[in-house]
């Protein structure tokens, strides 16, 4: 058989025919690719004077095809493609709007807005869909031309207050106050130089104590705290209760409601020993006056609430015995400064001001908070106010000048409690941020960051120590700190004094801290849902402390 008459042997799955004739067109194509190039290159030189030879072998002088496209040809392609960038930007931009602009379901809603956008209700072989995405695209555009409107006006505002301020120098300006006011910035000048002496005077005191007993007085402190527990549960209100505090006996307790109801109780009988009424509104600050229950004639208590009023009540009188007028908001917080003759509170109006009980005057209305105010407490000595609000920032003010001398900066979201601690250089702050945060004002920064709780703080309370309810034992260097004897109690507890604090969280907890190491010793349950406000007593003796689930508890070591 010849050789002609075989056919072609084809194995199975083999593609050489089909590579071989696309390689041969892949060829093809770029021959005819680089002859179409050598044709361009010709014309383009052809038109210049003194074009060159674009034939094999000849050289290309790059700069002189660089001359024949010109600049102003460069310049028209860039120009082009720089504006069917911005357009495509701009359509960009457009549809990220549109995306956040809400369009009403209903039909006949969207035909109110074309029409009130002065645009046809429906066009021809239009849908409802169809008819929402054209008015989601009227309404961006419309507010992309807002938006440029309002840049522009705010580029011609802006280099108008750069003129101003060259030619204007900023200053920090005072506004004068009055007689009455001056007046108190020398009283607590003088009154707060005294406490601090004293103040001083017992930090030395304490100095004395050898280590060995100062070891001795923690151990018993914090195995005081660890046993503590619940000595008592009340129903306070038909509505949650918002605030708590100890009279300065540490034999009652108030407690404020947001039906408006404020109510004294007896402890540890927590047994209800007089209702007053006046606000209309949650009470969302309660502050016993130092002197309270000392004289007939005394301001015993101060309160304010939701409906803007500041009242001021006698522990003789369901009714209020005098009223302060001129917060435009909510009054969340009151406290009495250390003298007993002033008040300061905190608005959500965003300002706290400072009053004198005795005239019912307002002495100061002092901005500084960019949110509202939510928390403000006096410094042990008198001369020092701390405010911190919704806006995350602490304030310090100097009530002698009136200038604020230091911002408290670190928590990530809203402070809504605060306390001094009785040394008069540290505050604890407590934030929505889940932390409390311990300040220094010796150096004017935080020293330490608690992660207290797994909600929310809503308040914090310091041990304040009232030596003014007994009289106060002289420390010596041989006395007994272990608790023995009512004199060595009276020690141990003044010793204790700003040595542990209490903060109240959302999470349905009351924490108990060590102060200098921070440490948790107890976590007080027993609430329903959130804890609202917390205090302790100043004998040391009891928590107490209101939640959400309209009761109050009373906590207490065992041995009470």
């Amino acid at each position: 058989m010849s050789n002609s008459g075989k056919k072609e042997r084809i194995h199975f799955g083999t593609l050489e025919k089909e590579a071989v004739a696309h390689a041969k067109r892949k060829r093809e194509e770029e021959e005819e690719h680089d002859a179409m190039s050598t044709t361009v290159v010709d014309n383009l030189l052809d038109v210049s004077e003194g074009a060159v030879s674009a034939r094999p072998g000849a050289h290309i002088d790059l700069d002189q095809i660089d001359e024949v496209m010109g600049d102003d040809e460069e310049l028209m392609l860039t120009d082009d493609a720089l504006a069917t960038r911005r357009r495509a930007m701009a359509e960009f931009d457009r549809k990220r709007i549109a995306r956040t602009i809400a369009i009403p379901t209903n039909d006949a809603h969207v035909k109110d807005a074309l029409r009130q956008n002065e645009q046809p209700i429906c066009l021809f072989g239009e849908d409802a869909g169809d008819r929402r995405d054209r008015l989601r695209y009227i309404l961006s555009k419309i507010a992309i031309e807002r938006r440029d409107a309002g840049s522009e006006q705010q580029e011609i505002e802006d280099e108008d207050m750069k003129s101003d301020d060259e030619d204007e120098v900023q200053e920090v300006f005072y506004t004068e106050g009055s007689e009455a006011l001056l007046q108190a910035r020398q009283n607590i000048a003088k009154e707060s130089l005294a406490r601090a002496e004293l103040r001083i005077e017992r930090q030395r005191e304490d100095c004395k104590v050898d280590l060995a007993s100062v070891r001795r007085l923690r151990q018993n402190l914090v195995a005081q705290l660890t046993n503590y527990t619940i000595v008592g549960s009340q129903v306070g209100d038909d509505r949650p209760l918002s605030r708590i505090a100890f009279a300065p006996n540490s034999r009652q307790v108030l407690a404020g409601s947001w039906s408006g109801a404020i109510k004294l109780w007896d402890i540890p009988g927590c047994k209800m020993a007089r209702l007053f009424r006046g606000h209309t509104d949650r009470v969302g600050g309660l502050s016993f006056n130092p002197r309270a229950g000392q004289s007939k004639s005394c301001v015993d208590f101060a309160s304010g609430a939701s409906d803007n009023e500041i009242f001021l009540w006698s522990l003789e009188k369901d009714t209020p015995v005098g009223n302060l007028k001129g917060h435009q908001s909510r009054v969340v917080h009151v406290d009495h400064h250390p003298s007993g003759d002033y008040l300061g509170s905190a608005s959500y109006d965003g300002s706290w001001r400072l009053w004198d009980i005795a005239t019912e005057q307002e002495l100061l209305l002092q901005e500084g908070h960019s949110r509202e105010v939510f928390a403000l407490r006096f410094q042990c000595d008198g001369s020092l106010v701390a405010t911190a609000g919704l806006d995350g920032i602490g304030r310090i003010w100097d009530l002698r000048s009136g200038r604020s001398i230091a911002e408290l900066e670190g928590h990530a979201k809203e402070i809504f409690g605060l306390d001094w601690s009785p040394n008069g250089y540290q505050l604890a702050t407590g934030s929505a941020d889940n932390t409390v945060r311990i300040f220094d004002l010796r150096k004017i920064a935080s020293v330490q960051q608690i992660p207290a709780h797994k909600s929310m703080v809503t308040d914090v309370r310091f041990f304040h120590y009232d030596s003014t309810q007994s009289s106060e034992p002289r420390i010596s260097e041989d006395m007994d700190t272990s608790g023995d004897g009512n004199e060595d109690m009276s020690v141990h507890k003044r010793l204790c004094d700003g040595q542990y604090m209490a903060t109240a969280s959302n999470d349905g907890l009351i924490n108990v801290w060590t102060a200098g190491d921070w440490k948790l010793q107890k976590s007080l349950a027993g609430h329903v849902g959130k804890v609202l406000s917390v205090d302790i007593s100043r004998d040391g003796s009891y928590i107490a402390s209101t939640g959400f689930d309209k009761t109050f508890k009373l906590w207490a070591a065992d041995e009470i």
